[in-house]
């Protein structure tokens, strides 16, 4: 039987692919018929998201996959910043020889995963696969606890660039994640983590316009509706 972790972590990856979008309703019952479980454990799932930030209770209206706030976009890519490029920082001198080039290998065939998948038709598993090296990268580091959290913390700017619009083309992302292997593969890791850094950044500021614009729309309508100051 599906357990409630696994449908989490299916809720996750169908959020890394873009196929779930901020805001889609999430019906106990529809899940509980999917997976073949009770609605008990879907609702145990849903629980385990909602503590990870992914869901939202509305009431009486059922759980929804979360909005990110501009505010919250922005703190998920500086968390993403400190983390993947400490992460390359601190593997200085970790690897040498033959480790070094079985990491690079796996994140040479991860990239040509990802040039596959943008050249075929499956929108889907190019963004699951374009999201999904920065978790490869943590774990061919040795970092299990780092790579569940990377996850998650992609997976939230996943969700931002599908609410905002993000105009980051998927040929760029993949060019870059090839500059941050190769400057690995040189044993460069501060350029890595330098690269991974504007990486990030460039990712960020595709949100840029659309967010701006969904702010500005916010402050309007907070200055329309504002009590009027009459002078009696």
């Amino acid at each position: 039987m599906v357990s409630q972790t696994e449908i989490a972590q299916r809720v996750v990856e169908s959020i890394l692919a873009q196929k779930l979008a901020p805001g889609e309703r999430l019906g106990e019952q529809e899940l509980a018929d999917l997976f073949g479980v009770s609605r008990t454990v879907v609702r145990e799932a849903l629980m385990q998201l909602q503590a990870r930030g992914f869901v939202e209770v509305r009431t009486r209206k059922g759980w929804y996959v979360v909005e990110p706030s501009i505010d919250e976009a922005r703190d998920a890519f500086a968390a993403r910043r400190a983390v993947e490029s400490g992460l390359l920082r601190q593997a200085e001198g970790q690897f040498e020889g033959q480790p070094l080039q079985r990491v690079v290998r796996r994140l040479r065939q991860h990239i040509a995963d990802e040039r596959s998948a943008i050249e075929g038709a499956d929108p889907a598993t190019r963004a699951f696969l374009l999201a999904d090296f920065h978790v490869c990268l943590a774990e061919c580091l040795g970092h299990k606890l780092l790579s569940d959290m990377l996850r998650d913390l992609t997976a939230r700017t996943t969700l931002v660039a599908s609410l905002y619009q993000s105009t980051h083309d998927a040929r760029q992302s993949c060019a870059e994640h090839e500059q941050i292997v190769a400057a690995i593969e040189q044993g460069q890791l501060d350029e890595a983590s330098t690269l991974m850094l504007t990486h990030i950044g460039s990712v960020e500021d595709a949100l840029g316009q659309s967010a701006a614009e969904s702010a500005d729309a916010r402050e309007r309508l907070r200055a329309t509706l504002a009590p009027l100051r009459v002078v009696r």
